[in-house]
């Protein structure tokens, strides 16, 4: 009899504790400020049939063809999207793009009424996705143009329903990134300038799922999509050390020609975990 009732209270005990736990899950929405972190893996979009554009003269029109003093097109040998590993267009000579991982900071608040969960967030990282397009002219040379995010920022707003303890939601808003381009070429006799803003305006969005598990501490995994326009990127190409019929300088009245990409836009996925802590 006395072993019965011992049982019966710890049994009684032990559904009380689990009670109260899964009461306090329960009774703890997604409200209120949390600070979390983000880290995962980026891939970028193929980009296909990117290739350098020449504005002939530096006068703001691109789409010029460089030839040379015979009138033969001076990058007759093509382009690739990668970067240029050898002054020719050999099999294996352009690596491509690099994806890579990614790691963030953020800072959210939430406010929940029912199942809907209405919020906010700002976050704060790094990415070391890198993008290059290569041309290669007759001399032999190539000439490659990179780019890479030193830094990320966004703020997004974010909905979601949450059926208990899990929430799915949707987030969306502007980006901003300090992108780093770099320009290396194996022409050592023509000079070449760099110019363009390195930050730019973007839009970052996406969605996920977050679990709690517990009170103040939840988990999930996040997809978004970064885009930001990376248009206004310029190399100058002028004379050096060339002698006056080299192609760059040919153009009649000219005296340099300019260098940008075909692909104006600098794209990404991204798949992350997410961890956060909720005061």
């Amino acid at each position: 009899m006395r072993n019965t009732l011992i049982l019966g209270a710890l049994a009684a005990a032990s559904f009380a504790t689990a009670a109260q736990a899964q009461e306090m899950t329960e009774d703890a929405p997604f409200n209120g400020i949390y600070v979390g972190a983000a880290g995962g893996y980026d891939v970028q979009p193929n980009d296909v049939g990117s290739r350098i554009l020449f504005d002939r003269g530096s006068n703001g029109s691109f789409g010029d063809t460089v030839t040379t003093a015979a009138g033969a097109n001076a990058f007759s040998p093509g382009f690739c999207n990668g970067r240029a590993v050898a002054a020719t267009p050999l099999p294996a000579s352009c690596r491509n793009d690099r994806d890579g991982w990614s790691y963030y900071a953020r800072v959210g608040m939430d406010s929940q009424a029912g199942n809907i969960v209405i919020g906010a967030l700002g976050e704060f990282g790094k990415t070391e996705i890198t993008d290059s397009v290569s041309g290669f002219s007759t001399t032999p040379a190539n000439y490659v143009m990179t780019r890479d995010v030193k830094w990320e920022a966004s703020i997004r707003g974010r909905i979601g329903y949450a059926p208990g303890t899990t929430l799915f939601y949707g987030t969306f808003g502007p980006g901003y990134a300090d992108i780093d381009r770099n320009f290396t070429s194996t022409n050592t006799a023509n000079a070449f300038a760099q110019s363009g803003k390195r930050r730019q305006f973007g839009i970052v969005g996406g969605g996920g799922i977050e679990q709690k598990i517990g009170r103040n501490f939840s988990i999930g995994m996040e997809y978004t999509y970064h885009q930001y326009q990376d248009d206004d990127y310029r190399v100058r190409v002028t004379q050096g050390t060339a002698p006056a019929t080299n192609p760059f300088v040919l153009a009649s009245g000219g005296t340099s020609t300019d260098f940008r990409r075909s692909d104006e836009k600098f794209r990404w996925h991204s798949l992350r975990a997410t961890a956060a802590f909720r005061f």
